[in-house]
């Protein structure tokens, strides 16, 4: 058998060809519209964490309309558009991803095989997610439902950066394998970043159990709930130790992409940032609205940074080990 029998067979024919320009441009369609989720999301969580530390968590006594009204322009005031626009985003999110899932399903022949059941795992986060926004209103604030709603938000949050990730456009053209090609160069572990962005949720939920219980203050005041702040506190450690873990080893390795050593930057970034501003969140006690919406905007970002990097790695990992089977087959 010859060589060639082994090289990749590209499209030649008109149908073939159109069939493969329409898979490109499906995927960029569905691509954009998951970024733009993605990022609206992360607007919500922040607005959410405002109305939090804003107190307008009730500011609308009522679910899902606002004092009976869609817009409710009479009771309007800082309070009650931070939990309105809350909802607004909330809802916009949803119909856009029961259209992501919609689409990935009608163009699924043009998609990967796991995309539409991906998009489906999204909409049902977005589900509960909506079901605990209207739990948190009707049951008043509930801390443990107030913490599980920021958890269902962050997971579904890296749920679409993680589809996202994985339908960019691969940056390794196909090429023929060689007869007796070398071993290819060792690429970063995903599974580091990986943990680290496990500890980094579990610290991002650590930290809203602490804002839904006011635990910071219930401690210095009352000398209650120290257990909890002082549990958000440790959990630094781990988090912080994982994420430096991550850059040294990105940036000690030789062979690291040149993608992992720009999210290795930013992951650092993100961290020196997140600490400062959880140190002067600690210090002024939650009094500057402000830097409490920056600290767990700015560790979503950190978690997303993760999570995108273990994404790409892992598809890396799977291009790479794919290649040795191909080099034995001519061998």
């Amino acid at each position: 058998m010859s060589d060639s029998a082994f090289i990749p067979e590209y499209p030649t024919g008109g149908d073939e060809l159109r069939h493969s320009r329409s898979s490109i441009i499906v995927q960029t369609r569905i691509r954009q519209s998951i970024w733009k989720i993605a990022f609206a999301t992360l607007l919500l969580m922040a607005v959410g964490s405002a109305t939090r530390v804003m107190n307008a968590g009730l500011a609308c006594p009522d679910w899902p309309l606002c004092y009976g009204q869609l817009v409710p322009t009479q009771q309007m005031n800082l309070q009650v558009f931070l939990e309105w626009f809350h909802r607004l985003d909330a809802a916009l999110i949803g119909f856009s991803t029961l259209f992501l899932a919609g689409s990935s399903w009608w163009f699924r022949h043009q998609l990967p095989r796991w995309t539409p059941w991906a998009a489906t795992f999204a909409l049902s986060l977005i589900l509960v997610q909506g079901a605990l926004g209207a739990f948190t209103v009707t049951e008043l604030l509930r801390f443990d439902i107030v913490t599980a709603h920021l958890g269902t938000a962050l997971l579904f949050f890296t749920t679409l950066l993680s589809i996202g990730t994985l339908l960019l456009p691969s940056s390794q053209a196909p090429a023929p394998p060689r007869p007796q090609a070398p071993k290819p160069p060792t690429l970063p572990s995903p599974l580091l970043p990986l943990t680290a962005a496990v500890f980094v949720y579990l610290q991002s939920i650590l930290g809203g159990l602490v804002g839904s219980r006011w635990a910071l203050h219930q401690c210095f005041g009352n000398s209650e709930l120290c257990t909890v702040m002082n549990s958000h506190i440790i959990g630094v450690v781990p988090a912080t130790l994982s994420c430096i873990a991550v850059i040294f080893t990105i940036w000690r390795n030789q062979n690291s992409p040149e993608f992992a050593r720009k999210l290795a930057a930013i992951v650092g970034g993100l961290l020196v940032a997140q600490i400062l501003l959880g140190t002067a969140t600690f210090k002024l006690h939650l009094q500057v609205e402000t830097l409490t919406v920056a600290h767990q905007s700015i560790g979503a970002m950190l978690l997303g940074s993760l999570v995108v990097l273990t994404s790409l790695l892992w598809r890396s990992h799977s291009v790479s080990d794919s290649q040795p089977n191909n080099a034995n087959l001519v061998n």
